[in-house]
C-alpha cells in the first residue's frame, strides 16, 4: 500500500483547483508588489488570476530576463519578498544568475520526491550533488531533512573516498546525477567493499533505461526528479514510473516555444512554471525545457497532473544563411495567419549552401500566399510547403536543423 508524503498528493481535481484559486491570486499580488515585476504586472488584477487558464494572459519570464534584472537590481533583480540578508543562502549559477535559498522546512519541496523514492527515517543518504555556489546539494539535503534521513554531504569527486565512506557508514541511499552512482559502485567493487545502497534519487541529467536497469540488477531502485535552481522541485517519478507527477507547490503550463501560448493537451512544448513559494514568487518562468502533459493520473494513486519528463530544449535558435532564426519569429509567422495551425522551419544544406524550408500546417492556401509573411517574420526567403493539419511531428520543435558537419 502506497504511503503518501501528505494529503495534498491525493486531492481531487476540484480540491486542487479550489486551493489554486486561493493561493494564486495571493502569489500574483506578492509579485506585483515587487520592483522586478512592477512593469510586467502593472495592469494585472491579481483577483482575476484564479486558475491555470488565467495565467496565459501574463507575460513569460525568461532566464535572460533574470540576468538583466539582476544587473539592474543586484543580486535578485527585485524579485524576492525578502532582502538579501533575510535568506539563509545565496547561490550562483552560470550566467551568472543568483538564487536565494532558505532553511525553513523543505524550502525547495524535495522531500516529496525523496519520500516517493522510499527514503525516510533510518536511511543515510550519500548526497553527491555539489554544495559550492550552486544549490543542488542543499536542495537535496533539505529534502532529506524533511523525511528524517541522515546525510553524508559528499559532493562530487574523490570516488575512492566516496566508496569507502559509503561502506564504512552503511549508506542506504544515493542522491546525485544518474551516472555517478555507477562510478561509485564500480569503484567499491574493485576495492572489495560491501555496499548497502538500495535507493537512488537522481536528477541533473538523463537517466537512460539501460542504466536504470543496471541499478535494478544490483538491487537499487532508481527514480528521477525534475528540478531547477530557481524553482526547486517541479515534478518527480513515483514507484509507478509512468511519467513525472507535478509537485504540489508549482503550477505548470506547456506552451509553444518562443511564446506564452499554451499548446493543446498532449502536445510537446516549453515548460513554464509559476511557483507558489512566497519568498521567491516567480510567475510564468520559462525553463527552456520541452515536455508534454500526459492523460490520466498515476497508478500509484497520486492525482496531480503528469508530464512526460525532459524531452529536449526549447531554445532552438539556429543560424541559417548567416542569420539567426528564433522560435519567437516562427510564432510571429503563425500569428499572422489565423488558418495556420503551426509551422516548422527546416535548415538544410545543398552543396556548400544553406537552405531553408518552411512547413506550414493549414487547411488550405498556396505556398505563394505565405511568401511575404515568411520574409517579414524570418528575414529570409525559403521554400514553403503547405501540409495538412496534424502532419508535423509532435516533438515541440519549431526549428529543425538537418545539416551535418562531418
Amino acid at each position: 500500500m502506497t504511503r503518501y508524503f501528505d494529503d495534498l498528493e491525493t486531492r481531487s481535481a476540484d480540491q486542487r483547483a479550489a486551493a489554486i484559486a486561493q493561493d494564486l491570486p495571493r502569489q500574483i499580488a506578492r509579485a506585483k508588489g515587487l520592483p522586478g515585476f512592477a512593469d510586467a504586472l502593472a495592469e494585472v488584477d491579481p483577483k482575476a488570476i484564479t486558475g491555470i487558464e488565467d495565467l496565459a494572459a501574463l507575460p513569460v519570464l525568461r532566464k535572460s530576463d533574470l540576468v538583466s534584472a539582476q544587473a539592474a537590481d543586484a543580486p535578485f533583480g527585485g524579485l524576492t519578498t525578502r532582502g538579501v540578508s533575510g535568506f539563509a543562502h545565496i547561490f550562483q549559477s552560470p550566467g551568472p544568475i543568483y538564487e536565494p535559498g532558505g532553511t525553513e522546512h523543505d524550502w525547495w519541496r524535495m522531500g516529496r520526491f525523496l519520500h516517493a523514492c522510499g527514503i525516510g527515517q533510518g536511511d543515510i543518504v550519500q548526497n553527491c550533488f555539489g554544495y559550492h555556489l550552486t544549490p543542488a546539494g542543499m536542495i537535496f539535503e533539505s529534502g532529506a531533512r524533511a523525511v528524517g534521513a541522515a546525510v553524508l554531504p559528499a559532493g562530487t569527486g574523490q570516488t575512492e573516498l566516496q566508496a569507502r565512506a559509503a561502506a564504512d557508514i552503511g549508506v542506504t541511499s544515493y542522491a546525485g546525477t544518474p551516472d555517478y552512482l555507477k562510478v561509485i559502485l564500480d569503484k567499491a567493487e574493485t576495492m572489495g567493499l560491501k555496499m548497502n545502497i538500495t535507493k537512488a534519487a537522481v536528477g541533473g541529467g538523463a537517466l537512460f533505461p539501460s542504466l536504470r536497469q543496471e541499478y535494478a540488477d544490483r538491487g537499487i531502485s532508481c527514480l528521477q526528479s525534475y528540478a531547477t535552481a530557481d524553482l526547486g522541485n517541479i515534478a518527480y517519478e513515483s514507484e509507478a514510473m509512468e511519467g513525472m507527477i507535478l509537485d504540489e507547490g508549482v503550477i505548470v503550463e506547456i506552451v509553444t516555444p518562443g511564446t506564452g501560448t499554451p499548446v493543446a493537451p498532449g502536445q510537446v512544448g516549453e515548460v513554464v512554471v509559476t511557483t507558489l513559494n512566497p519568498d521567491y514568487p516567480l510567475i510564468r518562468f520559462a525553463t527552456g525545457d520541452l515536455s508534454a502533459v500526459m492523460d490520466g493520473t498515476s497508478p500509484c494513486g497520486r492525482t496531480n497532473t503528469r508530464i512526460k519528463g525532459w524531452m529536449g530544449r526549447a531554445d532552438q535558435t539556429t543560424k541559417i544563411k548567416g542569420m539567426f532564426v528564433r522560435p519567437e519569429q516562427v510564432a510571429a509567422l503563425v500569428s499572422k495567419h489565423p488558418e495556420i495551425v503551426k509551422a516548422r522551419v527546416i535548415a538544410g544544406r545543398e552543396g556548400e549552401m544553406d537552405t531553408m524550408t518552411v512547413q506550414i500546417e493549414s487547411e488550405g492556401g498556396s505556398a505563394n500566399a505565405y511568401a511575404d509573411s515568411v520574409v517579414d517574420a524570418l528575414k529570409l526567403k525559403g521554400k514553403i510547403q503547405v501540409v495538412a493539419p496534424g502532419s508535423l511531428p509532435n516533438d515541440g520543435k519549431v526549428i529543425e536543423d538537418q545539416r551535418t558537419y562531418d
